[in-house]
């Protein structure tokens, strides 16, 4: 039978146990230098009657809205499907005046009506659809972008920040150039095969001039494999796919994974190109997503 333990407890099961069914005549303090532990730990296993760790969660939430008030909140979202900002707009009208937009989510959120898609769905009585698990990807599989860099007023241009992230580790490359060329790529490219920890299979990108010749002035095409960073791609063996045109959201991942990353490196003073021979780079592993474990049959069929 599995018990709730904290993670930084200094007793066990048995030991407090061993707390509860010490004679009366032991003393706390010798019980507590015989163990090893504190005496008010001594103190509290012997008045509790089970060796379970209770929750350190508080025992009466705290919320900027009382219970009548949220049952009025409740019962307005899913009557009008008001989106968030209007709701709020009608709570600090008629219901808090101090009432944060943070803190009605929150209220939403526990009241499960967050979503009004959802919310539409119940009502029309139509199923929700079906969720799809996302395809198990070994490491290789990298998503390539570019991000716009805010210009700075002491800088002359503006630079670009290209990112790699690949799907199965989120395993993140960075790089931050003063063009975005197809040269500058080609660069980044050359540079992350060095730098990946795992052979790359695939390069997902967008359409842009600095990857792909896909789109010139006459409209589309297929590409040619003359662009510098289709010609080292192809030297590598490496599969170069292209999202569909105008499909931002196919190579999200990216922007995802570094967030507001773009405004952190505008504040970052950094080494012009011009005037020093390596780029400025940044790497960042993210072991959230995957353990040490995991990693070995990858590391077995792809040393």
């Amino acid at each position: 039978m599995s018990s709730a333990i904290h993670v930084n407890a200094r007793t066990t099961p048995r030991t407090r146990r061993e707390i509860q069914q010490a004679p009366p005549s032991v003393r706390h303090r010798d019980l507590a230098r015989r163990l090893g532990i504190s005496r008010h730990t001594v103190m509290k296993w012997r008045h509790r009657e089970d060796t379970e760790d209770r929750s350190h969660r508080p025992r009466r939430m705290k919320t900027a809205l009382t219970p009548g008030e949220e049952a009025i909140l409740i019962a307005v979202r899913e009557w009008l499907w008001l989106s968030l900002d209007d709701l709020l707009v009608v709570a600090r009208e008629f219901v808090q005046p101090d009432l944060s937009r943070a803190a009605l989510d929150r209220c939403l959120r526990r009241h499960g009506v967050a979503s009004l898609k959802a919310l539409r769905q119940q009502a029309e009585g139509e199923p929700a659809p079906p969720r799809k698990a996302f395809k198990a990807y070994v490491p290789g599989f990298v998503h390539v972008d570019v991000k716009y860099l805010p210009k700075l007023a002491e800088e002359s241009s503006r630079r670009y920040l290209f990112v790699a992230i690949d799907r199965a580790t989120r395993w993140v490359y960075l790089e931050v150039r003063s063009s975005k060329s197809g040269a500058a790529a080609r660069g980044f490219l050359k540079r992350l095969l060095d730098r990946a920890p795992f052979y790359i299979t695939h390069v997902l990108t967008d359409n842009g001039k600095e990857f792909t010749d896909r789109f010139v002035v006459t409209g589309e095409r297929q590409p040619t494999g003359r662009h510098p960073f289709d010609r080292l791609r192809a030297e590598h063996g490496i599969q170069h796919r292209l999202t569909p045109p105008k499909s931002p959201r196919r190579t999200g991942w990216s922007s995802a994974s570094t967030g507001a990353l773009p405004i952190s490196c505008a504040r970052t003073t950094w080494t012009p190109a011009s005037r020093c021979r390596t780029p400025c780079t940044i790497t960042c592993t993210c072991t959230c997503t995957t353990t040490p474990s995991s990693k070995r049959p990858w590391v077995t069929e792809r040393p």
